[in-house]
């Protein structure tokens, strides 16, 4: 949650929460209501503390993060439980990533060809935490659905096509947003018009003024008894982060 715009995805998915308000009054533009949605797991700062579970065919295993992020190009995330892989940590500054091992003493630079590969055995990809994909700039969106006040769960559906040379790799991508302009769903297609993984944008709160999923789920299309649940227990946003924050010392910390 290329983490999808999901955390588009990725981890985008582990950064911080940030919607910004708009006017009840006023009618969004299928820009803004993406932008939104893009924007709804990005903020200027945050702490947070994370559980993410994973349920696959062969196993199933549960952790708790610390994560800090600043903007959109810098992230630290350090796994606090379960006791025998504390410590180990994933730095994130600009496209790069780099990745610590705290039992071996080690830290390994994620290289290109490793980009597909699962983080921390989970459905999102190295590449979803460095992806800097927008659905409103990479993408020819449609309106198919608007809210209707006679049905009170109808919100808006926008349907996605990728522009010629875009950086994305889906076919296509089908976003449903709530009245209250929240995301609650993301589907994204391959180009033969199946659905490749689904990210869903539960338990929405309001925090510091803002309404909040404090729940996503993310599930592979071709097995959907599997997914990746990500659940924030703490958040905290416009920390103060100093630049130290993020840097290779500070990823053994």
């Amino acid at each position: 949650m290329k983490l999808a715009n999901a955390l588009a995805i990725g981890l985008a998915a582990l950064l911080a929460l940030s919607a910004p308000a708009f006017a009840e009054e006023t009618e969004p533009t299928i820009d803004e209501l993406l932008d939104a949605t893009d924007d709804i797991q990005r903020g200027e700062s945050s702490r947070a503390v994370i559980e993410m579970h994973v349920k696959t065919s062969r196993f199933e295993r549960t952790m708790k993060m610390k994560a800090l992020s600043k903007g959109t190009e810098n992230s630290l995330i350090t796994i606090v439980e379960p006791a025998k892989d504390a410590g180990t940590s994933t730095l994130k500054v600009g496209d790069n990533l780099w990745n610590y091992l705290p039992k071996v003493d080690r830290t390994m630079k994620i290289p290109a060809g490793m980009m597909g590969g699962s983080w921390m055995g989970s459905h999102f990809s190295n590449d979803d935490l460095v992806k800097q994909s927008r659905m409103s700039e990479d993408y020819t969106a449609v309106l198919t659905q608007k809210p209707d006040p006679a049905v009170p769960e109808q919100g808006w559906v926008i349907e996605l096509t990728p522009k010629p040379d875009a950086p994305v790799v889906w076919g296509k991508v089908v976003v449903a947003i709530r009245p209250d302009r929240v995301p609650q769903k993301i589907e994204y297609y391959d180009e033969k018009g199946a659905v490749q993984r689904t990210m869903a944008f539960e338990d929405v709160r309001e925090i510091d003024g803002r309404k909040v999923p404090m729940q996503m789920s993310l599930i592979p299309g071709d097995k959907p008894d599997e997914y990746t649940k990500i659940t924030y227990d703490e958040l905290e946003f416009d920390v103060d982060l100093p630049e130290k924050t993020f840097t290779l010392e500070a990823l053994k910390r």
